[in-house]
């Protein structure tokens, strides 16, 4: 399913990629992005995520603006910037988009050690990495079952539906 398909008035939990692909924006899914946060400013929708994907979106962001900034490969990006804070002061597009998440209405949600614990163990059960993970487990401790994500390892999680940009 995809964005389109999210029912009016639904609490949706926004993933990072969806974040990524709008702020940026990615050239074929950013629009059905801006279109899901559209949603979210009018109150067709109640909208969500957690602290960990703001940092997450917006070390995405960061990383992608420094690439193309200083014309850096994307391999050992990380490493790069950790040795470069000059640079790294430089870059501005991930503080935005933090600042801009809650104007479209999105509510950040805490992320607790017992969450985490949670995760570790959601993790072993459907094999989603530790950040994936995370996400269930905020969405379970929230009652929330709409995702809107490109990320297709949500699907082997029952009880979630996932809604893609396209």
């Amino acid at each position: 399913m995809t964005f389109t398909d999210i029912p009016a008035g639904a609490s949706v939990f926004v993933d990072a990629n969806t974040l990524v692909y709008h702020f940026l924006p990615e050239p074929r899914l950013g629009a059905a992005c801006a279109d899901l946060l559209e949603r979210f400013w009018r109150q067709e929708l109640l909208g969500f995520t957690s602290a960990h994907v703001l940092s997450d979106m917006a070390h995405r962001i960061m990383t992608l603006e420094a690439i193309a900034r200083f014309g850096w490969p994307t391999a050992g990006i990380a490493r790069r910037l950790r040795s470069h804070p000059d640079e790294v002061r430089q870059l501005v597009r991930s503080r935005d988009a933090i600042e801009r998440v809650a104007r479209f209405g999105i509510r950040v949600l805490p992320i607790t050690a017992p969450l985490v614990s949670d995760a570790a163990a959601i993790s072993q059960q459907h094999g989603l990495l530790s950040g994936d993970a995370l996400v269930v487990a905020v969405m379970h401790e929230h009652g929330l079952v709409h995702l809107a994500s490109h990320d297709a390892d949500f699907d082997r999680v029952p009880g979630l539906t996932r809604y893609a940009p396209a």
